[in-house]
Parts: C-alpha cells; sequence; structure tokens
C-alpha cells in the first residue's frame, strides 16, 4: 500500500517520497473560480497532467477561492509546480483579457517581496505534509474534500457541485478521470 501525504505548506523531501498526497491549493481567498473559463483551466491542467505524468486524481474540488486535490504522479512535486506555473500564467491571461482590475490588483498586493521575477502571485506558496498512513485516512480525506461545498451551504448534497469528484464517488461520471479510491 503506498503511503499518502496530506500537504497543507511545502517539503520537497516528502512530496519527492511520496505515491499519493492529498494537497490543498489556496490563492489567498481570493474568488478567482467564479468564472467558468477560469475553472476550465483548472481542468484542463488536471487532463493534461493525467496525460503526461502518470497523474493520478483520486478526488478534487474547486471551490471559488481554492482547491482541494488527492493525487499521485511519479514526482507530484514535479506535476504540481508544472500545474502551478501553467494555471497562473493562463489564469492571469484570462483576467488582463477580461481586464478584471480588482482581482490582480489583489494577486499583486499578495506577491512575496522577494518574487521580484513576477507581478502577480496566483498561488500561495508551499506546503507542509502530513503522512496518511491508512485507508481510512485516505477516505477521510476524500469525504472532507467532498464535503466542502456542503459545508460552506453552496448545495445540500456533495454530488450536486459541479466541480468536484463526489459524483464520481457515485457511479455518475464527473468532469474528470477519476480514480476512485472505493
Amino acid at each position: 500500500m503506498p503511503h499518502r501525504i496530506f500537504l497543507e505548506k511545502y517539503s520537497d523531501s516528502l512530496i519527492k517520497s511520496s505515491l499519493s498526497p492529498f494537497i490543498l491549493y489556496y490563492t489567498k481567498l481570493i474568488p478567482l473560480f467564479t468564472r467558468k473559463e477560469s475553472v476550465e483551466i483548472v481542468l484542463e491542467s488536471f487532463k493534461h497532467l493525467q496525460q503526461t505524468d502518470d497523474f493520478k486524481l483520486y478526488a478534487y474540488v474547486i471551490l471559488e477561492n481554492h482547491i482541494h486535490i488527492v493525487a499521485q504522479s511519479n514526482d507530484i512535486a514535479k506535476s504540481m509546480a508544472k500545474f502551478k506555473r501553467h494555471t497562473a500564467r493562463e489564469l492571469l491571461h484570462l483576467l488582463q483579457k477580461e481586464n478584471v482590475k480588482t482581482i490582480l490588483e489583489q494577486l499583486a498586493f499578495y506577491k512575496k517581496a522577494h518574487k521580484e521575477d513576477r507581478t502577480y502571485q496566483v498561488w500561495q506558496e508551499g506546503l507542509q505534509p502530513k503522512l496518511l498512513q491508512t485507508d481510512v485516512m485516505m477516505i477521510s480525506k476524500i469525504k472532507y474534500i467532498h464535503h466542502n461545498p456542503v459545508k460552506r451551504g453552496y448545495v445540500d448534497e456533495a454530488s450536486h457541485w459541479r466541480y468536484s469528484s463526489a459524483r464520481d464517488y457515485e457511479g455518475v461520471d464527473g468532469l474528470l478521470e477519476v480514480e476512485r479510491f472505493w
């Protein structure tokens, strides 16, 4: 049984040794994913990783200001770096094209001072892994992320949230290919 990691902030050594991390990415709680086009950028990036990086997605939920995923790849740090780089570039292009000044200003404000090579910072820096050693822990994390839209009061049933793998776990095809854990 592969080890699973719950990631909140960044640790290279644990990420490189892990096979199935649970990953939580925030965008400083800025509502980046309120437009269908911005969510499509995320979905297409995951699809690309599935085709190129042996990236297996066990569960996901995309909310208006953050994403939760349970995923596995041969080099999860490399896969997530590619994901963050590509989606940041595409999201910024979309926001600039649509002239969404308020969000662009927030992304500029939250940019880390030492990041002199960019104007904006889309993704929060770093993750901190916590090992998920059992199937019970894995199931708990998947249920937790699926329940997120319910907890926020957006839907009554987790499977009703369009941008989630909860429907896959109920036998209904979702928007992405998912490796169901049960």
